[in-house]
């Protein structure tokens, strides 16, 4: 009896199981119409590969909104427009799904990748705001050398007002690249029951809020860790089960040891004690399931790539892991031009050279080589000389020269950012009130000598670039 009592459990188990499938079929084909073999393509659950006529065929979960590829190396595939989509719908109506890849014209071996997080377009009114820091990366498009180059946003495209969307593409269209796209909180549409409806708005515009693409010899994840808690606009960092093993099986297809980069929106940590310490308080700024999406990317060399806070950090979680975490395009939510943290508006450019990857923030508004701000002569720092240096790493060098001498390797403390901290004084002042100067770790002091007639900041990079700020007493 008990036999037969479980026979018929796993029978009805598998009646169910195949009643949340749907078979779905297609093809990944080239513009010329020529199938291509290997192509991961999936559900947002599930994981096939295309077989020598670039066919496939696969049970899509019930849930599953769209069915999408992994765009291989050497392709490219469009975000938003053309026959050359990397994911269509699911319908009913639809028997073939048929997607086409468009080879790349340069060899993407080499290619380079623009960064911004956090547009975070509010109103209609920021608008010019954001052109003109579109005007900025177009001009510094225009003098690339050449290479392959596209763009990834790491989310909170606008602020709550999806309508914004269309506009916001249009002007994002200046500098010439595509964009591919994370959804952050603000992304999310709120006030529902759930998290598995928070998505909506997003996917109508930009498609899944997970996936993955290889350019060169780079695997790109990009992933969904706002999790909205049904409650208002409430959410904290977290990625769901669906999300983590669909990433299992993306990976399986990476050999060990392969570059992976992931661009997400809420950073995995923001605080050196938080990898250690489980903090209720910030579950909204950091990831809480940290540890199972670390132990899935230590076979990898992996960079983690995120927003959201407007500051500039990185964070080495273990030898094969490290955290870059973007400061904001908008600045300060467009009320000053610096972040919170002092670092100025701005977006990150990476060189993607085979396996090896540099890296480089340019602030909007300010050469390239602008990457410190010196203070001296502060009330609050007598006699010292301080420097933000917004994108240091524990790699980078700073020293204090004297009239040509080194005096000694700057001391490295947390404070505010002496103009953060000056244009974010007064909220009321300010269109929204809740901005604020925030103490950074990359600040840098020195003490100096009274008879010294020039100072000296000079700040040296893990890539060896050496940039220096001089002033004279």
């Amino acid at each position: 009896m008990l036999r037969k009592i479980l026979t018929t459990g796993i029978l009805a188990a598998m009646t169910t199981a195949s009643l949340c499938a749907k078979e779905i079929k297609g093809t990944v084909k080239d513009t010329e119409g020529k199938g291509i073999a290997g192509v991961v393509v999936s559900d947002g659950l599930n994981t096939v590969q295309t077989d020598a006529k670039g066919r496939f065929k696969m049970a899509a979960d019930q849930d599953s909104r769209f069915v999408f590829i992994s765009t291989p190396s050497g392709y490219v595939s469009s975000t938003l427009e053309g026959n050359t989509l990397f994911y269509k719908e699911i319908k009913d109506d639809v028997k073939k799904y048929e997607f086409v890849v468009e080879k790349n014209a340069k060899d993407d071996t080499n290619h380079n990748v623009i960064v911004i997080a956090d547009p975070q377009i509010s109103e209609r009114s920021e608008l010019p705001d954001l052109s003109k820091q579109a005007d900025d990366m177009a001009e510094f498009v225009k003098g690339m050398d050449g290479d392959y180059t596209f763009g990834i946003c790491l989310g909170d495209i606008v602020g709550w007002d999806h309508s914004i969307y269309p506009e916001y593409n249009e002007i994002m269209a200046k500098p010439g690249i595509d964009y591919r796209y994370v959804i952050g909180n603000h992304d999310m549409t709120n006030w529902g029951r759930s998290y598995e409806t928070s998505m909506k708005n997003y996917e109508d515009m930009y498609g899944p809020a997970w996936y993955s693409f290889n350019v060169g010899d780079v695997h790109y994840i990009m992933m969904n860790d706002n999790f909205y808690v049904g409650r208002d606009y409430f959410y904290i960092g977290y990625l769901d089960e669906r999300q983590l093993r669909w990433l299992e099986r993306d990976l399986s297809y990476i050999p060990a040891g392969s570059r992976v980069v992931v661009s997400m929106h809420i950073q995995t940590t923001n605080d050196k004690s938080d990898r250690d310490a489980f903090q209720y308080g910030i579950i909204g700024d950091n990831l809480c399931n940290k540890p199972a999406f670390y132990s899935m990317l230590e076979p990898y060399k992996a960079t983690i790539l995120s927003g959201h806070s407007h500051t500039a950090d990185f964070e080495q979680i273990s030898e094969n892991i490290f955290e870059i975490n973007v400061a904001g395009f908008c600045g300060a939510w467009w009320c000053g031009e610096v972040c919170i943290d002092g670092a100025p508006a701005g977006y990150k450019i990476f060189d993607m050279d085979g396996n090896d990857m540099k890296w480089i923030y340019k602030g909007c508004g300010h050469p390239l080589d602008y990457q410190i701000k010196v203070y001296t002569g502060l009330e609050e720092y007598p006699g010292q000389v301080i420097a933000n240096v917004w994108d240091f790493d524990p790699m980078w060098k700073v020293e204090y020269f004297e009239d040509g001498v080194k005096v000694c390797d700057m001391e490295r403390f947390k404070a505010q950012d002496p103009l953060a901290k000056e244009l974010y004084k007064d909220p009321s002042s300010l269109k929204r009130t809740w901005v604020y100067a925030a103490p950074t770790e990359n600040m840098f002091k020195a003490a100096v000598s009274p008879d010294a007639k020039t100072l000296e900041v000079r700040v040296t990079d893990r890539f060896g670039r050496v940039y220096t700020k001089t002033i004279s007493k």
